[in-house]
């Protein structure tokens, strides 16, 4: 009687074991894949429901983690809370990096996107009329890039023809009166008193501000452009991880490429091309242009 109870025994036990194992070989697509949780700031949007059912056929499972504040994504990032951020070009990381001693680098580049000029009174450049109230944001960030913008479109002149770093103090002659304005209220400018406005691809969609209120647009294969480009973000400790590039390579699939444009009514220039070296050289130059100023 005993040897069949431990023959029975021994049966279970071997039955239970079969049992798990199969339960694990049924889920071993999802536990075998590399965990990617990344940080964004428009989790909502259709493009990443593509990437993820593109990555997850590469054995990568990639969470998507939305955020509300540009500032919370990198802190997230730089703390290991998310493993890869998307929202942001490199003169904003540069900004971030030097301001809160951070370590994050490009892994990969996505778009740049324009800055263009709006107006709703007017319809080219040419009829501003003197003295015209210009709006631009007056974030950092985009606040130089808006006035070499103008400056580019003859509405003015920046000291030593200005840099990425310009400020409204450095403009030398003006045949316009430019405004800064919180970047969230260009829109509002634009609508209310001032006759034109640079405004940002995002705040423009917001808006409701479509191309033919357009009236200046940047050259967006411009090298000049390129501290703005957009790109996947990792701490520095993590950059040669092989996981990003297939990321990187997922986002510039036809598919996902193309719900990126749909999203921003075609203003956009894909950068593929840029290398993670690439633009990690542009973000060391930024950060140390930035560092000159301190």
């Amino acid at each position: 009687m005993k040897n069949r109870l431990l023959v029975a025994a021994v049966g279970l036990v071997a039955a239970l074991s079969l049992s798990a194992c199969g339960g694990a070989s049924s889920g071993s697509s999802t536990s075998a894949n590399t965990k990617v949780v990344i940080g964004v700031d428009d989790g909502a949007e259709e493009h990443w429901t593509l990437l993820k059912n593109k990555l997850k056929d590469q054995g990568i499972d990639l969470e998507v983690k939305n955020f509300t504040d540009g500032a919370q994504i990198n802190t997230a990032t730089q703390q290991g809370q998310v493993d890869i951020n998307l929202f942001q070009h490199l003169k904003y990381l540069s900004q971030f990096n030097v301001n809160s001693n951070g370590t994050l680098v490009p892994v990969g580049a996505t778009a740049v996107y324009p800055l263009a000029l709006y107006s709703e009174k007017f319809k080219s450049v040419e009829e501003l009329p003197a003295d015209a109230e210009v709006a631009i944001p007056n974030n950092p960030t985009n606040q130089a890039r808006a006035l070499l913008n103008l400056q580019t479109a003859g509405l003015l002149q920046l000291k030593d023809g200005g840099n990425s770093l310009s400020t409204p103090a450095e403009i030398t002659s003006s045949r316009i009166k430019v405004v800064p304005v919180d970047s969230n209220q260009t829109v509002n400018a634009l609508k209310g008193t001032t006759d034109a406005a640079v405004v940002n691809n995002t705040q423009a969609q917001k808006g409701g501000l479509g191309d033919e209120k357009i009236i200046f647009k940047e050259d967006l294969n411009s090298e000049s452009l390129a501290p703005y480009i957009n790109g996947f973000v990792v701490k520095a400790d993590r950059k040669d991880d092989p996981t990003w590039k297939k990321i990187v390579d997922a986002y510039h699939t036809p598919e996902v490429e193309a719900s990126v444009t749909k999203l921003n009514d075609g203003n956009l220039q894909f950068k593929a091309d840029w290398t993670a070296a690439k633009l990690q050289e542009v973000l060391t130059a930024e950060e140390e242009a930035i560092k000159k100023t301190k």
